[in-house]
């Protein structure tokens, strides 16, 4: 059977990072700033994107906030058992599934509604520069609201074999009100042209913002802290956990 050891020299020695010592650790994404962030925080999990269509429909979600955490689930689950059915001598021991998205007018809906009868947008990745230009102009000079949903899959003695555990972070960004040439200019670099919203905060993305409240690293694709909080709070409350 192969070694595994996720854990970087580098990494801190909390109890959450002990218990994945020696283990195999999944990352469901290509995404390469997932992987730099975690790498940066001492975790290198294997990289098994997931082929999971990404097509939930936002209607079913009675909170849109739980649309990304669903589909980071659907991801995780999807590549957890792949890998168990592929080589069940070598199963995984944790999978990590994570999806961001970007929501239009951060206020809280309700209010939101009532008082301009506007609803929060979902932002996927432009489909052409067109449809860039129009989120960059519907955020300009607004607030929006990155939301990462987060899941993890690991074994269990009962029925259907898995655990799941979910969380979501969310993020506010403040935009700089700026002129259309720097919007127009910001679109033909094509930097945001793949991403959620249509921009990049750790790229030239970040002239376009003028703070952000909350985890910076959740806009740019993955909630390193309270991933790390959620691991500790597992190792707590459940004796076995990676255990089996």
């Amino acid at each position: 059977m192969p070694s595994h050891n996720p854990v970087l020299p580098n990494a801190l020695n909390t109890p959450g990072i002990k218990r994945l010592r020696n283990k195999r650790v999944i990352l469901a994404s290509a995404s390469p700033r997932r992987k730099e962030i975690l790498r940066a925080l001492g975790l290198e999990p294997e990289i098994v994107p997931s082929t999971f269509a990404e097509n939930l429909p936002l209607s079913s979600f009675e909170q849109i906030h739980e649309y990304p955490v669903a589909t980071a689930t659907h991801k995780a689950v999807q590549v957890y058992e792949r890998l168990v059915n592929e080589n069940p001598d070598d199963p995984p021991d944790l999978v990590i599934g994570a999806d961001t998205v970007v929501f239009t007018h951060a206020l809280p809906s309700t209010t939101l509604e009532m008082e301009t009868g506007t609803r929060q947008e979902l932002l996927e990745k432009p489909t052409s520069k067109e449809d860039n230009l129009r989120m960059l102009q519907d955020l300009n000079g607004s607030v929006c609201e990155v939301v990462t949903g987060v899941s993890l899959v690991y074994p269990i003695l009962t029925a259907p074999g898995y655990a799941v555990k979910e969380m979501d972070e969310r993020t506010l960004v403040y935009f700089v009100d700026n002129p259309i040439h720097i919007l127009e200019a910001y679109v033909e670099n094509g930097e945001g042209s793949d991403r959620a919203g249509g921009f990049a905060v750790q790229g030239l993305g970040s002239l376009l913002i003028r703070k952000i409240d909350g985890d910076y690293h959740n806009v740019v694709g993955f909630p390193g802290a309270s991933f790390f909080q959620l691991l500790d709070e597992l190792v707590a409350e459940e004796e076995d956990f990676l255990q089996i």
